[in-house]
């Protein structure tokens, strides 16, 4: 029986979420016949996979040490395979300021602003010169954590210094009106899933609006023209392709008025709880949940397959 060890809990500030995702992912792969050990990011992991010996590994973990390439790395050395991005791009993913340098290079649209390191000087007129309203995050998070709209310049220092106590940089960039949308991508070569609008019943999209069920409305399709979602699905391809990311990630955008998507960030491990989008959007295309997790295992293991053949096609070459 094949074995698969998921990953899950951790120690980021979105430890309950992974939690969720990983309980949610275990009893999706316990449904299609694998065996399953569920770990957490202790002490001891290093351990429990050499005695575990997995035959693949589900990162169900979010926020720092899972989505920014760590656990990949020690994965790379154990040479387990894994489901998600590698190294690379997990740590790009998660740098949404580094990730947003490269949407630009591939002239992918993305909000204007500027990445403030903790003990720098916060420019002179930054309100005026951006625009309000303003958004303030932390640049290495997700799920909205430590993410503020700044709608008066008198809001702007205390969202700043709220966001830097989640992390050691952020961003302040210009805010992007319009519609919330979401587009996953699955597969290798990847293709873009169906695009979701999200109506959250607050503000914005937050952490509350993201989980608490009943907090926000998914609409497949979005109230958008079909010509605008197809854009923001083959960005959403273009994006996950130029951090060099596998088997699935999450785009988010926000669609303008005229019907321009800005590409706000990456997800290279999107949520898998009840109220998340990516398997919203595969049961709207006919994959069901337990499908999902089975097809991104089965990536994974063949990805290990071929770097076997590949290793004993070198080892006839010597």
């Amino acid at each position: 029986m094949t074995k698969i060890a998921v990953i899950m809990g951790g120690r980021s500030y979105e430890r309950e979420v992974s939690l969720v995702t990983g309980k949610q992912v275990a009893d999706a792969l316990l449904s299609r016949g694998y065996e399953v050990v569920c770990l957490d990011i202790t002490d001891s992991l290093y351990n429990d996979l050499l005695n575990e010996k997995p035959d693949c590994v589900y990162i169900a973990l979010h926020g720092s040490l899972g989505e920014d390439g760590c656990v990949q790395g020690l994965l790379e050395i154990l040479e387990l395979p894994y489901v998600g991005s590698g190294v690379l791009a997990s740590a790009l993913g998660m740098n949404k300021a580094m990730a947003k340098e490269i949407f630009r290079s591939h002239s992918i649209p993305t909000p204007s602003g500027i990445l403030l390191e903790r003990g720098q000087k916060v420019p002179a007129n930054l309100a005026e010169k951006l625009g309000l309203p303003l958004v303030v995050k932390a640049n290495s998070q997700g799920s909205a954590v430590g993410i503020a709209i700044v709608r008066h310049e008198s809001q702007l220092d205390d969202a700043i210094a709220e966001a830097f106590t989640y992390d050691e940089a952020i961003l302040v960039e210009e805010y992007i009106a319009g519609t919330e949308v979401t587009v996953g991508v699955l597969g290798n070569p990847p293709e873009a899933l169906p695009a979701i609008e999200i109506v959250p019943h607050k503000d914005f999209y937050d952490y509350e609006a993201k989980y608490q069920p009943g907090m926000s409305d998914h609409l497949i399709p979005p109230r958008l023209p079909e010509k605008t979602i197809k854009v923001a699905q083959e960005l959403a391809v273009r994006a996950h392709m130029s951090l060099g990311c596998r088997d699935f990630s999450r785009v988010d955008f926000r669609v303008t008025p005229q019907g321009m998507p800005y590409v706000l960030e990456i997800n290279t491990l999107p949520g898998m709880t009840p109220t998340s989008l990516v398997p919203d959007a595969a049961k709207a295309c006919g994959i069901s949940f337990a499908e999902l997790v089975d097809r991104l295992v089965q990536m994974a293991l063949s990805r290990s397959m071929h770097k076997g053949e590949k290793a004993g096609n070198n080892i006839h070459q010597r």
